[in-house]
């Protein structure tokens, strides 16, 4: 048994060393277009968000408080061309993810994006992700909120 053991020994030391090094601290997560709140609290980002948002289009859709708020925006021609169906509405929807950081007040704020079919349809709305690049293109959306919500202090 110890002769079987003994060559797994190295292959398993590698693979706890690797599961180490893949950690990643919540302050460097969230993708491309993460954007860091400085000393804020999940109230003053959803109320900032609440007030940006609607600027670019946007209306409040599903509320996860305190994890995450979400926004509708219908969507334009080219997405309805490339997505929609006939008699079928299409949105996109922004999931604005608030993840805290540990031992601090700061804030991780990401975002997830939808194309949604029937959104607000009870029992026949179907969403699908898309890719994580269009996260990036709320960057300065995420900035915005950064701004107006930084700052407010804990609860």
């Amino acid at each position: 048994m110890k002769r079987l053991l003994l060559p797994l020994a190295p292959l398993l030391l590698v693979v706890l060393a690797l599961t180490g090094c893949l950690t990643t601290p919540v302050g460097r997560t969230g993708g491309p277009g993460a954007f860091t709140v400085q000393n804020t609290n999940p109230s003053a980002i959803v109320d900032a968000a609440g007030a940006i948002f609607p600027r670019y289009g946007y209306t409040v859709g599903p509320v996860n408080f305190p994890t995450s708020i979400s926004f509708d925006k219908p969507a334009g021609s080219f997405d309805k061309l490339l997505y929609g169906s006939y008699g079928v509405t299409t949105s996109v929807r922004v999931k604005l993810v608030m993840t805290p950081i540990p031992g601090s007040n700061d804030y991780r704020l990401s975002t997830k994006v939808y194309r949604v079919s029937d959104a607000g349809q009870a029992g026949f709305e179907e969403s699908t992700k898309m890719m994580s690049l269009w996260s990036s293109e709320f960057k300065p959306i995420l900035r915005d909120i950064a701004a107006q919500a930084g700052g407010a202090g804990p609860m």
